[in-house]
């Protein structure tokens, strides 16, 4: 396999600006083994955060597969390839959300219930490390708690670093409402946890 991409490497001769690639033009092979080794480790490392490593090796597949039959859909000059990519992907991962939401809410579950997560280390490791587990622990519930649109818009800005602007061309939706919904949504997620740790100092 590495071969082949070598050779095909290797035929195309152009030089130029990947962030807005002529996907309907030149040879398909060429233009997407250039396309899979700029975007699909970025990709990965997206998928993997919301669904899991063994889901997110499929769904990369799943996500350039797409992108080759409905190449002729995406037009450069609405943005970079980058979002559009992020776009597939994140549609993709809406038919796996429940996957995500348990992920997340076993994250919950580790943080809580692991005793042997806290190494036998001075107090002061120790409790950093409780306070660590503690926040973790806030942090996916109220990621499980938000709406699949809300959690898309913060994943796509925080795990896969797309601009507001990129995260509006893979979401369809208007940059300005990216940025407003990002803004209460960190806001929102500030005030859970600190809600929750103020709630905790005062069992304590």
């Amino acid at each position: 396999m590495r071969q082949r991409i070598e050779r095909l490497r290797a035929r195309d001769t152009e030089a130029g600006d990947d962030d807005r690639p002529d996907l309907a033009g030149g040879d398909p092979e060429v233009v997407f083994a250039r396309l899979f080794d700029a975007h699909a480790g970025a990709l990965r490392s997206y998928l993997a955060g919301r669904v899991g490593a063994q889901v997110a090796d499929d769904l990369v597949a799943e996500t350039f597969l797409l992108a080759l039959r409905r190449r002729a859909a995406y037009d450069p000059g609405r943005g970079p390839v980058r979002a559009w990519l992020f776009g597939i992907a994140t549609n993709l991962v809406r038919s796996h959300v429940r996957q995500e939401v348990r992920a997340l809410r076993a994250t919950v579950r580790a943080a809580r219930e692991d005793p042997g997560a806290v190494p036998e280390r001075p107090d002061v490791r120790v409790a950093e490390r409780i306070d660590a587990q503690r926040r973790t622990r806030r942090l996916a519930t109220a990621l499980a708690g938000l709406a699949r649109a809300d959690r898309d818009i913060l994943l796509l800005s925080s795990w896969a670093d797309l601009t507001p602007t990129e995260i509006g061309q893979a979401l369809d939706m208007p940059a300005s409402t990216v940025r407003s919904r990002l803004h209460r949504l960190r806001s929102r997620l500030r005030a859970a946890v600190l809600d929750a740790e103020a709630t905790q100092e005062g069992v304590a």
